[in-house]
């Protein structure tokens, strides 16, 4: 049985095009204008750190808070290497903005997640993601050994699916062993892309049979089509913010930036796949749950009796790497985080 525990690694601010198989509440953003003081600090990469750049920062602190997504904003900014036809002259820059809640006060049901003590970030979405989804999928080992418990059933495979379908983690199963050790089961072909390949704009490959079939249907020219597929036509999937501003979902696009939008991508996914759902494109990738930062406390004693280091925990902070590293790059207003054991950074 495979399951999703990869380690994602934390993603650049432009997106770059990588092959892939074929495969709660809104909130109402404020804007950020592209020019405004703001803008101009968050397009270069949301990094503004000390004026000493060799001065570390410091994290202990932030173990004993949690993260709280607060929403998303687009930002519509101007492609230098814009050719003209195949790259937009306007591409999407996508920010994230979230909270540091203190632990013992972040809430699910409050949209802000506290309401006192906090402090404001913002940083653009993949690196936010590739740090929200390693947290989420190394989740998944750790409720494996501490809940499913399945290390003496009659069959572990079957055990461990069961337990995390039923607890709502299907994201941590890559195969359905119930499906994989069907003989009946007919295989069409398809492999769902992985998480880890969803967090990033990357190249989406299809079916040529299924691509003609697809603009035939659409009542679109079929030799016209052919010529365009001759010429390599590409089609790319990535996470965009939702309208409103409150969800992350995934598309489908015509640019490696992905900044434009194949007209009704679930229905272009659904029939170039073969009749498989596009992944998130309902369902959010990022939920309201307030998402502890600090490491967990049993791989902190077993790194005390070792020394091993797989996840960080040599380090004495207590953070996990993945938030150490969001931290450290985002925009941060910390007017409002009211710790006296540490000085306020306004490095937006």
């Amino acid at each position: 049985m495979k399951f999703a525990l990869a380690t994602l690694a934390a993603t650049v601010a432009v997106a770059s095009a990588k092959k892939v198989p074929v495969a709660s509440k809104d909130i109402t953003p404020g804007a950020i204008k592209a020019d405004s003081k703001l803008g101009m600090r968050v397009l270069s990469k949301a990094r503004k750190l000390d004026e000493n750049q060799n001065e570390e920062i410091e994290f202990t602190w932030v173990a004993d808070y949690s993260i709280k997504f607060q929403g998303c904003h687009h930002i519509s900014q101007w492609n230098d290497e814009a050719d003209g036809e195949d790259e937009p002259f306007i591409q999407t820059k996508r920010l994230v903005r979230f909270r540091l809640c203190p632990t013992d006060s972040c809430s699910y049901e409050n949209a802000g997640g506290c309401d006192s003590s906090y402090g404001d970030y913002i940083i653009d979405m993949n690196t936010f993601l590739a740090a929200y989804w390693e947290d989420k999928l190394n989740n998944c080992e750790v409720y494996q050994e501490t809940v499913c418990n399945c290390e003496n059933a009659n069959n572990e495979e079957y055990c461990q699916y069961d337990c995390l379908v039923d607890n709502g983690m299907d994201y941590c199963v890559e195969e359905n062993p119930y499906q994989a050790n069907d003989e009946n089961q007919q295989d069409d072909g398809y492999e769902e892309p992985q998480i880890e390949q969803m967090l990033e704009c990357a190249q989406f490959d299809f079916d040529e049979d299924a691509y003609y079939n697809y603009q035939y249907n659409n009542n679109n020219n079929n030799a016209n089509n052919r010529r365009k597929l001759e010429e390599e036509v590409q089609y790319f999937m990535g996470p965009y913010c939702s309208d409103q501003g409150g969800k992350i979902f995934m598309g489908v696009f015509t640019d490696e930036f992905c900044t434009n939008f194949v007209e009704d991508h679930d229905d272009f996914y659904y029939k170039m796949t073969g009749g498989h759902k596009l992944p998130y494109s309902s369902e959010s990738l990022v939920d309201m749950e307030c998402v502890s930062t600090k490491e967990y406390q049993e791989q902190d004693n077993d790194n005390n009796n070792n020394g091993n280091n797989d996840n960080d925990n040599a380090d004495a902070d207590e953070v996990k790497e993945a938030w150490e590293e969001v931290y450290a790059n985002a925009g941060k207003c910390e007017t409002q985080l009211n710790n006296q054991n540490v000085s306020p950074n306004e490095n937006a």
